[in-house]
């Protein structure tokens, strides 16, 4: 039987670092050893006690569906979180359980955005949220990022934007990926107010806050109640696989965004907001890992540009160095899979981040143990003749 594909299957784009990801895994699987330097996934193993929450809820027997919003004592965490973090006071009604950020971005699109609608990116940003947006019809306009806003958006280039046909939606990253920049506080509040004085929806991606190098990452929370934020579990708390995460939404928004949530998804996995709350309530004990990725960045900081790569952008947070690999090829997507295959170093191409500007840049992913960087910095030095540029 030859199926015939609907027209979001046709739009849809791969995402190309899970596809970095699947080569990766095959070459291991051949006997290749592999650096992963690709996704954006901690090694750490979440901690003990985490486990152990989990395991006292497997041993009870029950694992039944939730409310479609999560549980009480689960959205109740969140309000204490954001209470200790950013001296905020959101109630706990406020917040929606969801599969992983993805989940988040999933529901939010769908109560905000019709087939149609224009929604700000800023470029390069994290590629699922182009590409959900293009399979759900959402029309994507790009809002350029550069060196003279340190890689961050701008609130005058959102200004001109709306000018000239007006954006329905806006949604950032700070910390960002794959550029790791961090938006002033002073600019965030900027974004936010334009955003609320224009009828624009703004989405908030802050799943990479409590990993930052210099200064803490502030939440569009800050500065009004009407922006979405949404946020995971997924790299903090480095619990990649419970598939677990949140939404922070306006009250008007809680019941169609729960209803949305009921019929996609029931709930989300019950044991997994278990351990999440542990996770909430241990928080500061994370913080460690944030040292561990400083190293790491350290490394490639000192590395890349000895051995050609010109500019790294800004790493104030997230584990990312995003580095112009103009020196050596226009091609990402072929860099990667040479440096794949040749020097057995996974990373992603730029073009994942950026379709128009990303042929001359590459992500490394900083977030395995300091070892593994180390090992991948000695083979693409071996890899690329840095040593001898050096010597040179």
């Amino acid at each position: 039987m030859t199926f015939k594909l609907s027209h979001r299957a046709k739009r849809a784009d791969p995402f190309i670092a899970m596809d970095v990801l699947a080569r990766a895994k095959a070459l291991e699987a051949a006997g290749r050893n592999i650096v992963h330097m690709e996704t954006g996934q901690p090694s750490a193993p979440v901690p003990p006690a985490v486990l152990k929450a989990a395991q006292e809820t497997l041993q009870t027997g029950v694992l039944s569906y939730t409310e479609a919003a999560g549980i009480v004592p689960f959205r109740s965490a969140l309000t204490d979180h954001y209470r200790a973090w950013y001296d905020l006071d959101v109630p706990a009604e406020r917040f929606i359980a969801t599969t992983g950020s993805s989940g988040g971005f999933m529901l939010a699109f769908l109560a905000l955005f019709d087939v149609g609608a224009r929604v700000g990116l800023p470029m390069p940003g994290y590629p699922a949220y182009r590409n959900i947006l293009k399979t759900l019809g959402v029309d994507t306009v790009t809002v350029p990022t550069g060196p003279e806003g340190r890689w961050s958006p701008q609130i005058a280039d959102i200004e001109a934007i709306h000018r000239e046909t007006p954006l329905d939606g806006l949604l950032i990253a700070s910390p960002n990926n794959p550029t790791g920049t961090v938006i002033p506080p002073d600019r965030l509040k900027a974004i936010v107010d334009f955003c609320d004085a224009n009828g624009i929806v703004l989405i908030s991606d802050e799943i990479y806050h409590g990993l930052t190098f210099d200064a803490p990452a502030h939440s569009a929370l800050e500065f009004s109640d009407t922006p979405i934020v949404i946020s995971s579990f997924s790299k903090y708390f480095c619990m990649t696989g419970w598939r677990i995460g949140w939404m922070t939404v306006p009250p008007d928004l809680v019941r169609p965004v729960e209803v949305l949530a009921q019929n996609l998804f029931i709930s989300v996995p019950t044991l997994s907001q278990y351990a999440a709350i542990e996770a909430l309530n241990m928080a500061e004990a994370f913080r460690p890992l944030c040292d561990v990725y400083r190293q790491n960045r350290a490394i490639l900081a000192k590395t890349l540009p000895r051995i050609g790569f010109e500019t790294i952008l800004p790493m104030d947070g997230a584990f990312y160095a995003y580095a112009d690999i103009s020196p050596f090829s226009a091609d990402s997507l072929a860099f990667a899979r040479d440096m794949l295959e040749t020097a057995g170093v996974a990373a992603t191409p730029g073009v994942d981040f950026d379709p128009d500007g990303g042929h001359t840049y590459i992500r490394f992913s900083l977030a395995g143990t300091t070892a593994e960087i180390a090992e991948g910095c000695r083979r693409l030095e071996a890899w690329l003749g840095g040593a001898t540029r050096a010597a040179e």
